[in-house]
């Protein structure tokens, strides 16, 4: 049974408390909206349901060994209903938790179209061009430069003495250091030229 279903029940428990004048048996509730389809401890646990949501709605007696054996309204009841009753609470609450939901979609929604706008965005793409041409640039002269060193240095076709072949090594070493600290700096100033302009573009 569903939860608006059962909260419709238990408005019709009041309504028809209400219409009494005097106390009367469980069972009649039982009889008059649930048989033959639902059992007598069912309405049992509506009635306690709207005990223990408020003891004041209904003036509970029990007795042949049960704890509710027979109730009335109270000066409560009438108010209670007048108010809406547990159905219009059932609708209250399914729309708060709808809003609720619709909310956090909207803001999922909303952070994957920020998402998708950042990775999208004309500004990171020029960031990313340049970041590659600059790397590039570097790499391709560094490719230059060592085999330049190389061919000089090395394969040159002339005779070189062995001595004269290790220190001309040994200079290649040397060359190759200072262009790598080079390439490195060079490296670290494009760096700072993308981090200035993602800098720049985050103001704007």
């Amino acid at each position: 049974m569903g939860e608006f279903f059962k909260a419709e029940l238990k408005d019709r428990f009041l309504k028809y408390a209400l219409q009494r004048r005097d106390y009367f048996e469980i069972k009649t509730l039982y009889d008059e909206f649930l048989s033959p389809n639902y059992n007598l401890d069912f309405v049992g646990k509506l009635i306690r349901e709207i005990q223990e949501y408020d003891s004041s709605l209904l003036d509970i007696m029990g007795g042949n060994g049960v704890e509710i054996f027979m109730m009335a309204s109270t000066s409560k009841t009438q108010q209670f209903l007048n108010t809406g009753g547990f159905k219009d609470m059932h609708v209250k609450e399914e729309e708060k938790w709808d809003a609720l939901l619709n909310q956090l979609a909207s803001n999922k929604q909303a952070q994957e179209d920020t998402q998708l706008l950042k990775s999208t965005s004309p500004k990171n793409k020029r960031e990313k061009t340049l970041l590659i041409i600059l790397i590039s640039a570097i790499g391709i002269s560094f490719v230059f430069t060592l085999f330049s060193l190389i061919y000089n240095t090395l394969l040159k076709p002339e005779y070189v003495p062995a001595d004269e072949f290790e220190r001309k090594l040994e200079q290649v070493r040397s060359q190759y250091i200072q262009e790598n600290e080079r390439l490195t700096q060079e490296l670290k100033q494009t760096q700072a030229i993308i981090d200035s302009l993602r800098g720049s573009n985050s103001t704007d």
